[in-house]
């Protein structure tokens, strides 16, 4: 059966050659611990997978690793010894079935490992078809480099894949020999392919909640502003009528306004009238007793009206005896007033008292309007 490519794959440098290397993700991760474990020796493992060739490409799968039983090591050289070969193969077998040991590992060591004769000569004694891999892992940067073997020698490799699969067979090793290789681990094994999905899943979701939560919390924000701007207008276009609301809260309580500064008085005809309001009207008029007499015999008026005289002022005559005779002031006519009812308009009431609507302007300067839409229930206005 033809295998085929992982798709769940991460890529590690530059993959240009013409043979691929795929290392599955356990093998990777038994690769660290055994790197881990190399601070105070080296360590070797052997490679176990399968080549495939499509066309002109090569396609190189490690999905197993075992670990070597022991690694000589004698200055910068290493040996491993045919006990050590037979106890991998019986290994490979038991765990991987009929795979192939396609390469070697070693882990240990501050800096990389380089390519000398020893290491050629081994790779040449136990991988000598082409297509094998060897792998080296340093502890200090934990740095690996990938070679393989064409051509009768050791070609480095730019660039490998890690994929992810369910690799049962690699996953029963490690739980077997972990208290052998030193490990300790917490839990069993889990899926890896089955733990990242779930991870992925996890911070997709949390993503997708800070991202909702952000957005309520910046709608709230915009609307709260928005409510802030639209009653800051309203109250900045409403200032005035707000003032005259105001004024009618005051009258309808009965409080009074406050006084003006400087009073106006107007005459009207035969009458004076104050912009009082809540005073009544104010006349003025002679007094009762004048003790001083007009030496000219002439009419007494009306201080400010300069335009008429007032026919019906008191006159003081001097009589032939030389006595002073006194008349009784007149009575000033007080002017009419009308109580506001619900509905009335300046129109209606100049329509009602005087049968048409010519009078609205006199009725608010006579009682010091400047708006005269502006009437109450109750209000007393006076009438021309």
């Amino acid at each position: 059966m033809k295998r085929q490519l992982p798709k769940n794959v991460r890529q590690i440098g530059n993959v240009s050659d013409s043979s691929k290397i795929y290392v599955e993700d356990y093998v990777d991760t038994f690769f660290n611990q055994l790197c881990e474990k190399a601070e105070r020796e080296m360590i070797g493992a052997f490679l176990v997978g399968e080549t495939v060739q499509e066309e002109d490409q090569d396609y190189i799968y490690v999905y197993g690793a075992i670990r070597m039983k022991e690694l000589g090591v004698k200055g910068k050289d290493f040996a491993i010894g045919e006990h050590v070969w037979k106890d991998a193969c019986e290994k490979c077998k038991e765990y991987f079935g009929d795979a192939e040991l396609l390469g070697w590992f070693i882990a240990g060591g501050e800096q990389p490992l380089e390519i000398n004769n020893n290491i050629t000569k081994i790779h040449q004694r136990y991988f000598s078809r082409e297509k094998s891999i060897f792998v080296t892992k340093n502890t200090r940067d934990k740095e690996e480099k990938f070679y393989i073997y064409k051509y009768r020698d050791m070609i480095e490799c730019s660039g490998h894949y890690v994929y992810y699969e369910k690799n049962v067979e690699m996953q029963n090793y490690m739980i077997a020999t972990r208290k052998k290789v030193g490990f300790t681990p917490s839990e069993i094994i889990e899926d890896r392919v089955t733990k990242n999905f779930r991870n992925l899943i996890r911070e997709k979701n949390e993503k997708a909640e800070q991202k909702g939560h952000s957005r309520l919390v910046y709608g709230m924000s915009t609307f709260l502003v928005l409510v802030i701007v639209v009653i800051g207008v309203t109250m900045l276009n409403n200032y005035d009528k707000m003032q005259g609301v105001q004024d009618t809260i005051n009258a309808l309580s009965g409080e009074k306004p406050k006084e003006k500064e400087d009073e106006t008085i107007e005459v009207f005809g035969d009458n004076v009238i104050s912009d009082k309001p809540d005073e009544g009207q104010e006349t003025i008029t002679q007094p009762d007793n004048s003790e001083t007499a007009n030496p000219d015999n002439t009419e007494t008026t009306i201080p400010g009206d300069a335009d008429a005289t007032n026919p019906d002022s008191t006159e003081t005559t001097q009589p032939e005896d030389g006595q002073v005779e006194e008349t009784e002031p007149p009575i000033i006519q007080q002017p009419k007033t009308y109580v506001v009812k619900k509905g009335d308009t300046l129109e209606t009431i100049s329509r009602e008292e005087y049968g048409d609507v010519t009078h609205v302007k006199a009725i608010c300067e006579i009682n010091g309007l400047e708006d005269g839409n502006l009437i109450f229930i109750g209000q007393k206005l006076l009438l021309p």
